[in-house]
C-alpha cells in the first residue's frame, strides 16, 4: 500500500494532525507499506495504541 500524502482530501486538516502516517513522515510524504506492515498498524490502531491510516482520496470515497 503506498499512501502518498500529497494525494489526500484530509491534509492540513485535523483529521491529518490525527493520522499515523502524519505521525511517521509528516504531511508531505509517502509511506509504502507492506501487507503485514499495513495489518500491524490497522490492529494497533483497533486497539487504541496509535491512531488509524485516514487517508482519503476521490478514488477510495467512490469505492464506498
Amino acid at each position: 500500500m503506498i499512501i502518498d500524502c500529497e494525494t489526500c482530501d484530509m491534509r492540513h486538516t485535523r483529521t491529518c494532525d490525527d493520522c499515523i502516517v502524519t505521525a511517521l513522515v509528516g504531511d508531505h510524504g509517502i509511506l509504502d507499506l507492506a501487507d503485514d506492515e499495513r495489518q500491524a498498524i490497522e490492529e494497533m490502531s483497533r486497539i487504541g495504541l496509535v491512531s488509524p491510516i485516514r487517508l482519503r482520496t476521490v478514488e477510495l470515497k467512490a469505492e464506498s
